[in-house]
């Protein structure tokens, strides 16, 4: 199951074998201003993999969110699972990314060409 609302998403998996993992998680995220990095987003993942709480916030700001916010969900999720168990990048089963993505492009008012801080690419 998977659903998105502007500022939330939901998704959900079950097992298949004893190979695969379940997951049920919620993801928050709006629009804030940090003092030291400026305008971007706070994310609040929380729910269960695996049966385990997971609760975890973190702010992108404006000029790495869109590059990365996917990458910065899966590998937190990522974290929850034992080895060798691999999450799957969140955004491969599911197209609500693609709203969620334009979501905060909007959000933000990113535009081609917006300027990226030199410190946020090493």
């Amino acid at each position: 199951m998977a659903q998105f609302h502007p500022g939330h998403v939901h998704i959900e998996r079950v097992a298949l074998n004893s190979h695969d993992h379940s997951y049920d998680l919620a993801i928050e995220y709006e629009a804030t201003q940090d003092p030291k990095e400026g305008h971007g987003i706070q994310f609040h993942m929380h729910g269960s993999i695996e049966g385990k709480p997971v609760d975890e916030r973190f702010f992108l700001a404006k000029d790495q969110v869109l590059p990365s916010f996917l990458m910065q969900l899966t590998r937190r999720a990522q974290a929850h699972l034992p080895a060798p168990k691999k999450f799957e990048s969140l955004n491969s089963p599911h197209k609500l990314y693609d709203h969620m993505f334009e979501d905060i492009r909007q959000t933000l008012a990113v535009k081609s060409g917006d300027p990226i801080k030199p410190e946020h690419l090493q």
